[in-house]
């Protein structure tokens, strides 16, 4: 779950801290005081897009921290299969520094790039806001909600289909290119022939480029290699070292203790330069200017580099090539054999992917009408009246990579009116309930830890509010659940009430956010209620409305 949340120099935030808890922790707050912020500083940890106006006026920087622990054994090991492993307590710490120019995230001081980040954040948090909400609009996304909720049955048979589906598509497009007629096979394949013939002709080795590079090299500046060796040997000819030697030894009884350092070093050059004489010697003496095996070796390397540029660059490449010219060929050559071999393997990939296809659509068929009912029910405990809830699961006509069924949720909330497609009939605040709805059913099957939800109480006031707030808490008895309110019900459900206020500081505007004590608690309900004079009549409904939830906690 989420522990910690530290935000540094983000738009109005100066420095905030906050310790999450277990169960449902509420955030509550004045319009305008920077309840968004908080919410967007966990987005911008996450990987949500960033912008320089995001960093507080006058900082250099904005930084956002979150700390994880992460408990459940399973969950440690999908982890480490993504290469993070969490510490000895089981902490996770995931950290984004924004600058003017670029930002940088990490995990557990690893840096990470932004889909990497998304892989792991996604085994440790889902937020649920406005955006998320509309994406019950699409389609695509009732497809995806079915198989959360059937994840144990469809996830194997989706990863064979996924499979399957890649081999399908690769093998349709190795038919489609058995289009040639006989006249232009018969023009590819003098081609590749002559091409073929090329290559092999030239008998390359790997390794004989830069080997021929090199004494090419050599062989180029041989003059000026013995004009310079000549210059070497004269030098090092020189009787400079061998008089001194000579010089040394006339004195050197006189004080050996005080010359034996000298003389030593003056023995190790006389040798040297021996030595250096020697080699210099040898090398002149088996250096060569062979015009004709000059010319040999860089004909040859004409060849070499011309076969490169023409067949990939590289001897290596150029062999692969010739690999791959033969295969051309021999298909050529056997096109019709080869054309009906491909269009067998089609249809076989085909029947394998209809068979996968098919068993992954009867499994989401049986699910459709559990999941429907199970979706209905919490929806009647949202205070969807007569509300009638069904899943359509439709087949498309083609395959894809999650198979080859839509589903669409389609409902009504009016007795005798047709269900019909919730894109046609759902507005803004009840796409939020049936949101709500679906992750109240999907949480005995959700492993993410930590559930946020921002603006979930869009266009619901009175009954449905508190029903929206029994729901939340049912759902925090199995995850961590954040949430951003403005509705008293749903605040008075919280386990942990947080207050975001703003106020003026060193002529500064700052928003700062604390835990609220229960007398605190009160007052926070009290102003959710009452608004802006806050009457002992208010205080006193705000004491009832939080004894009524928390005996609606304990199932009083």
């Amino acid at each position: 779950m989420l522990l910690e949340l530290h935000v540094r120099n983000l738009a109005l935030i100066e420095q905030a801290d906050i310790e999450f808890q277990k169960g449902l922790n509420i955030l509550t707050g004045e319009t305008g005081a920077g309840k968004s912020i908080i919410i967007g500083s966990i987005n911008l940890a996450l990987g949500g897009k960033a912008s320089r106006d995001s960093i507080r006026q006058g900082a250099e920087n904005a930084y956002i921290e979150l700390l994880f622990s992460v408990e459940e054994p399973d969950k440690a090991e999908a982890l480490r299969a993504l290469d993070i492993s969490p510490d000895d307590s089981g902490l996770v710490i995931i950290s984004r520094k924004i600058t003017a120019s670029r930002s940088t995230s990490r995990v557990n001081d690893e840096t990470v790039t932004s889909g990497r980040l998304r892989q792991i954040t996604s085994l440790l948090l889902d937020i649920h806001g406005q955006h998320d909400h509309q994406s019950l609009l699409h389609r695509s996304k009732h497809l995806e909600i079915l198989d959360a909720y059937l994840k144990d049955k469809t996830q194997p048979l989706k990863e064979k289909i996924a499979k399957e589906y890649h081999k399908f598509q690769e093998t349709a497009k190795r038919l489609e290119t058995f289009s040639l007629d006989q006249e232009q096979r018969i023009r590819e394949a003098d081609f590749c022939r002559f091409e073929i013939e090329e290559i092999q002709g030239a008998v390359l080795r790997p390794g004989e480029e830069e080997e021929l590079a090199s004494e090419y090299r050599r062989l180029s500046h041989a003059r000026k290699i013995m004009e310079s060796l000549s210059a070497v040997y004269e030098a090092v000819q020189g009787d400079g070292v061998s008089r001194a030697v000579r010089e040394l030894d006339a004195v050197y009884q006189y004080d050996e203790e005080g010359l034996s350092n000298i003389k030593g070093l003056l023995d190790d050059l006389e040798s040297l330069l021996g030595d250096a004489e020697r080699e210099t010697a040898a090398y002149m003496e088996e250096m060569t200017l062979d015009d004709e095996t000059f010319r040999q070796i860089e004909n040859r390397l004409d060849q070499i580099r011309g076969l490169q540029a023409k067949y990939g660059g590289t001897t290596e490449a150029v062999l692969r090539t010739l690999d791959e010219k033969k295969k051309r060929l021999e298909e050529l050559e056997h096109y019709d054999q080869i054309r009906q071999k491909v269009a067998e393997e089609l249809e076989q990939s085909r029947n394998h992917l209809e068979s996968l296809c098919l068993q992954l659509h009867q499994i989401r068929e049986s699910g459709c009408l559990t999941l429907s009912e199970k979706i209905q029910q919490a929806l009647e405990d949202l205070n969807f009246l007569n509300v009638d809830f069904s899943i359509a699961l439709t087949r498309m006509d083609h395959f894809a990579a999650n198979g080859f069924d839509e589903a669409e949720f389609k409902i009504s909330a009016n007795p005798g009116e047709p269900a019909r497609p919730l894109k046609d009939v759902a507005s803004g605040g009840e796409l939020s309930r049936i949101m709500l709805a679906i992750k109240a059913v999907l949480a005995d099957t959700d492993d993410i830890p930590t559930l946020i939800f921002d603006e979930i109480d869009t266009g619901i006031s009175g009954r449905t509010a508190q029903k929206v707030s029994e729901k939340l808490s049912l759902i925090a008895k199995k995850h961590q659940v954040i949430c951003i309110t403005h509705l008293p019900q749903i605040a008075a459900m919280a386990d942990s009430h947080y207050e975001i206020s703003k106020s003026p500081k060193n002529g500064r505007t700052v928003t700062t956010i604390r835990r609220l004590d229960e007398r605190e608690i009160v007052h926070e309900l009290a102003r959710l209620l009452g608004g802006a004079e806050i009457t002992d009549t208010v205080l006193e409904n705000a004491r009832e409305m939080k004894k009524l939830a928390d005996k609606t906690k304990m199932g009083e």
